[in-house]
């Protein structure tokens, strides 16, 4: 039988997901084509995916020479509207990824979204722009997507949405004892290998805070029927319950590759020999216990804010994006990251029904002037 190629771009083809979502589709020539890759400044890199998925568009922050590949250069904005795209991969990292999902969507794209800030930052008005527009958003962040795949085929709302987290690099230590802890030892994930920023915002739980908020908006479900279980195995990455009582949950192992191909053959599952599988009998024994919220700060900070809503949730990613970078280059502490986003929350002036450009706006006053605070608190100190 003769299937439809289905037609691709990448947003982050160098990034984490966006490789692994390339090993997808190398995986299966005969259904997909990659009509754009769009990355930051890994040009070397890109290249090589150029050469292999030969796209007809790209877009990078890098120096390469035009026409590379016979590529041609098209702002990120267009490149996901074009007729021909069928599905976008949003596997960029931070608040630089807002703008082109809401191209796609307005452009009635299927959006496979990894990038947790995205809606974080504009929730509603993504989740309305996709209705008008017939636009489609699956996500590919492992706790959402098992949430997603647990209400698939169900007709009635669920009573509670079980979020898992492993509770990161500093589980087991106290929040006070992690003054002088460097970023390789906030990298060291115990169960999952993952990019830079997000292994720092595990550590820190504020990730497991942003998968609330995003569960909100793409389950339209409330806040208070979100939960978040410490699973220190990783393997059950999210639960549902319902009226009935029964609990479904969506178990794997510690790899983004099955929500991305999930998301991307959705509705169908195809075998793929690459990807790694549970064996039941020897993954061990499966605990859950009850979050201890003295120990994450940041987690919450960050709901206290999302529940705000308006542009408060734009400065919380923004704001968290460039401390989470001061940390990495080793220009504050650990511990500084929600002393730095609060002082910006404490002092935004918020609008509470933004536009997208009020929204960016505001997500880039949350790096800039969290940045620019550090460097005056350098040149004072």
């Amino acid at each position: 039988m003769e299937r439809n190629i289905k037609k691709v771009v990448i947003l982050g083809s160098t990034g984490s997901v966006g490789t692994q979502a390339l090993n997808i589709i190398r995986a299966f020539p005969d259904r997909f084509e990659v009509v754009g890759l769009c990355n930051g400044s890994n040009t070397s890199l890109l290249k090589r995916q150029i050469d292999e998925f030969n796209p007809s568009y790209i877009n990078t922050l890098g120096e390469i020479e035009p026409g590379y590949g016979g590529s041609l250069t098209l702002p990120v904005e267009e490149i996901v509207a074009l007729p021909e795209v069928d599905s976008v991969v949003a596997a960029t990292v931070g608040c630089v990824g807002m703008l082109p999902a809401f191209a796609a969507l307005e452009a009635g794209k299927t959006l496979a979204l990894a990038n947790k800030e995205v809606i974080v930052m504009s929730g509603q008005l993504l989740m309305e722009t996709a209705r008008r527009n017939n636009g489609v958003i699956i996500p590919i962040d492992s706790e959402p997507s098992a949430i997603w795949q647990c209400l698939e085929g169900e007709v009635n709302d669920p009573t509670r949405l079980i979020i898992t987290a492993s509770g990161g690099a500093f589980r087991d230590r106290s929040w006070s004892s992690l003054h002088d802890v460097r970023p390789q030892q906030a990298l060291q994930h115990p169960t999952w290998d993952m990019g830079d920023k997000i292994t720092i915002d595990s550590a820190t739980l504020m990730n497991k805070a942003f998968e609330v908020i995003e569960s909100r908006w793409l389950f339209d479900i409330p806040f208070e029927r979100i939960d978040v279980t410490i699973h220190r195995q990783s393997i059950v990455h999210s639960m549902v319950e319902f009226a009935d009582g029964s609990l479904k949950a969506q178990l794997g192992p510690t790899s983004m590759g099955q929500p991305i191909q999930h998301a991307l053959f959705h509705p169908e599952r195809q075998p793929n020999k690459n990807l790694p599988k549970l064996d039941a009998v020897t993954m061990g024994s499966l605990t859950f216990e009850r979050m201890d919220k003295s120990l994450y700060p940041c987690f919450q900070l960050a709901l206290e804010y999302g529940m705000k809503g308006g542009t408060y949730p734009a400065v919380l990613a923004g704001a968290d994006e460039a401390a989470v970078e001061l940390f990495l280059n080793g220009h504050i502490k650990f511990t500084d990251i929600p002393d730095l986003v609060s002082e910006r929350l404490s002092i935004h002036k918020n609008i509470s029904e933004p536009s997208i450009e009020e929204i960016s706006d505001s997500a880039r006053w949350g790096i800039e002037s969290t940045l620019a605070l550090h460097k005056q608190s350098t040149i004072v100190s």
